[in-house]
């Protein structure tokens, strides 16, 4: 149950910044959802093998908001620096 959790609040996520992102954005809708998705993912299993917090913690949540957040603000950083030729 805790892991349909990582992965609603990574849809969640995914689904919020495509909407606050504009138009132009050069991602498309797969992969906001697959960095959102992995961010979650990525945030709260690292927690957890740190010893952070146990598996099923609500700080595993916050974690993992944290991360697909990260996740996808690092995507749009990169997606938006001018290409070198």
């Amino acid at each position: 149950m805790y892991l349909a959790w990582i992965l609603f609040v990574g849809l969640g996520i995914a689904a919020v910044a495509r909407t606050s992102v504009p138009a132009q954005d050069r991602g498309v809708v797969a992969v906001t959802t697959l960095l959102g998705i992995s961010g979650a993912m990525l945030a709260a299993l690292a927690g957890r093998e740190l010893g952070v917090y146990r598996w099923g913690a609500s700080e595993g949540v916050i974690a993992a908001v944290l991360g697909a957040v990260a996740l996808l603000a690092g995507y749009c950083w990169f997606a938006a620096r001018p290409r070198l030729s």
